[in-house]
């Protein structure tokens, strides 16, 4: 899996570690400390050093990128996981550093910028797309809801899958909703994703504990 996909992996590295070099050329225009949090209602909450903002925070992405990679290509059950998962798996955290490094240098730089509206973007965007694709995993020690008893049976996996998969969809969809109108709160964020791994667990329980898959 490493070596089948190698260039894509050194592509998705370079991509987190992009806004680095969108840094240096900006160096001179950002402040120091940089705002780097940004509370739900848009004021920053949290500062570091102008050195962290443009290389930390870049470098804490990629590790867990490369985390993420390896744990997924040692996984015991590598072998359900679909080329397609994997592209997931390859492409969430170059996503979620785009955004979130476009935010923290539009902030730093005087414009105005909407943290709920970002917030909201990449968490609705991840729940959709990973929602997606959930029904379709198979089991696996990396990905999707790695209970007891969904590793142990096949059909408790895949019918808490297929409501996981329906439950995320809608929550993104909630999410993408409310950020785009301007609506979306912590709370009701929080509460969606909460629900949406929740209700699948119990789900899953339940089928054990009732029907002993």
């Amino acid at each position: 899996m490493l070596k089948a996909n190698k260039k894509t992996i050194i592509i998705t590295s370079l991509v987190i570690l992009m806004p680095a070099a969108a840094g240096l050329m900006l160096w001179d225009r950002l402040p120091d400390p940089m705002a780097t949090h940004f509370g739900m209602s848009g004021e920053a909450d949290g500062f570091s050093s102008k050195a962290f903002g443009v290389f930390g925070l870049p470098l804490i992405l990629l590790g867990v990128h490369l985390l993420c990679i390896v744990a997924t290509c040692y996984d015991p059950r590598r072998q359900n996981i679909s080329p397609k998962l994997f592209s997931l798996v390859l492409w969430v955290t170059p996503l979620i550093s785009a955004i979130a490094s476009a935010m923290v240098y539009a902030a730093n730089l005087g414009y105005k910028t909407n943290s709920q509206l970002y917030a909201g973007l990449i968490i609705g965007f991840v729940f959709v797309i990973v929602g997606n694709y959930l029904p379709k995993t198979r089991q696996n020690y990396t990905i999707g809801i790695k209970l007891p008893w969904t590793l142990a049976n096949e059909e408790n996996w895949n019918k808490t899958h297929r409501l996981a998969g329906a439950l995320w969809v809608a929550a993104g969809a909630i999410i993408l909703a409310a950020a785009l109108s301007g609506h979306l709160r912590f709370d009701l964020m929080f509460a969606l994703i909460i629900a949406a791994t929740i209700i699948p667990s119990g789900y899953s329980f339940m089928l054990h504990a009732r029907k002993g898959l």
